[in-house]
């Protein structure tokens, strides 16, 4: 069944971790795990010093900057039991390089989210504003 608009950010809020789909120039869709925090209308997903990576500057940053639009997927997968299945998909809008009015927040939210951020150890926290949401639950969430 389909989820409201509200109920379906309420469950983006309610989650921190998803897979985020941007658009590579040459290969198409580039899927990708990540972490995100929600403030307001924006969301953000940390580019962090904490694991170890080749670069500061991943291929997301290159995409977003080719194409600002993503989409970020959340989900609970019950392999056993299907009517506890839901997803929600935001589609987001890259602000660009920042900072952002919201950045400070949503490292801020980060923070709070993940005892690994609580120094904030960001290269870069890329800032996305929700510009549409949807989700769908195999039964009525207020059976849950």
């Amino acid at each position: 069944m389909q989820l409201s608009k509200d109920l379906a950010n309420e469950w983006l809020r309610g989650h921190s971790h998803g897979f985020m789909a941007t658009q590579h120039p040459e290969l198409g869709i580039d899927v990708g795990p990540t972490v995100y925090a929600v403030v307001g209308n924006h969301v953000g997903s940390p580019v962090d010093l904490v694991k170890p990576k080749s670069s500061t500057r991943l291929q997301r940053e290159r995409n977003l900057e080719h194409d600002p639009r993503a989409t970020l997927a959340i989900e609970r997968w019950d392999r056993d039991d299907w009517s506890k299945l839901w997803w929600v998909r935001a589609r987001l809008r890259w602000l660009g390089h920042g900072p952002h009015d919201t950045t400070d927040a949503l490292a801020d939210r980060l923070a709070e989210l993940f005892v690994q951020y609580r120094d904030q150890p960001f290269a870069t926290v890329h800032v996305f504003e929700i510009v549409a949401i949807t989700g769908w639950a195999a039964s009525d969430p207020s059976d849950a």
